[in-house]
């Protein structure tokens, strides 16, 4: 008996989300949050000696740091602890603070310019109507609950109601095989059952042909632009090209059948 589809997880950044257009650099970005950091921090303990530039540099050198120290295990790094054990290093008396009150001053949102590409709408309407289960892995630092704001905003969020997986969740980053396991365990579904669609090579393309799912590669001109270039197959310059790649794999597909 053929297997049927019943499930795809797509990677977040760079695949349903274009980064292309984003004009400011991370430290511009991370300027503007760590203000209200500050302000916060100040508010709650009076630490008079904090600066929103001392407190810049020292997150960015323990954020550069732990993604470091990630790559080579594939630990995830977790941006709100990383967050908080620099301000204690700082000389923060951070007891005296709320993690989540940190993080809502700290207020992570749509970074402007980011926009979802135009083909990903259409095709997770044919892919739900078909009663496929949708689903995001992303190799992100912060909690899937900080990254719903920009799902709520870029108006996805209502595809994806049973696995939204961050690398800070999973404690694990692609392409370690347990961050895809645990996707397919909110899933509900199996390796043969479900596919993978990103846009790295390394991270979701081996990290889901290891667990046994097929995987599409999503080719960005981002990507192009930085000089990833690849020969794997199949890889597609739009989504618009799936439903012919899962015609191959899952005859009947659309229609729910194997």
């Amino acid at each position: 008996m053929a297997v049927q589809l019943k499930g795809a997880l797509f990677d977040f950044d760079d695949t349903l989300v274009d980064w292309s257009g984003v004009q400011l650099g991370w430290r511009e970005i991370e300027a503007a949050r760590l203000s209200r950091v500050k302000e916060y921090v100040y508010q709650k303990s009076r630490a008079y000696w904090l600066t929103t530039d001392s407190l810049l540099e020292a997150y960015l050198n323990d954020t550069r740091a732990a993604w470091s120290e990630a790559r080579a295990t594939l630990r995830a790094p977790h941006m709100p602890s990383i967050l908080v054990n620099t301000l204690k290093r700082l000389g923060v008396a951070t007891d005296s603070l709320n993690v989540n009150e940190i993080l809502r001053a700290y207020d992570w949102n749509v970074v402007p310019g980011t926009v979802v590409f135009p083909d990903v709408p259409p095709m997770l309407i044919v892919l739900r109507q078909a009663g496929i289960k949708l689903g995001i892995v992303t190799n992100a630092s912060q909690p899937m609950a900080m990254r719903d704001a920009e799902l709520e905003a870029h108006k996805l969020i209502e595809f994806f109601p049973d696995c939204r997986l961050s690398a800070a969740d999973a404690g694990y980053l692609k392409p370690d095989r347990r961050i895809f396991t645990c996707a397919l365990e909110r899933l509900g579904t199996t390796p043969d059952e479900t596919i993978f669609i990103g846009d790295n090579p390394d991270a979701d393309i081996v990290g889901a042909l290891s667990v046994g799912m097929k995987a599409v590669l999503r080719v960005t001109d981002r990507a192009a632009a930085n000089g990833t270039f690849t020969s794997y197959q199949p890889r597609l310059r739009s989504l618009e090209q799936l439903p012919e790649i899962l015609d191959e794999w899952y005859p009947g597909w659309r229609d729910g059948n194997a």
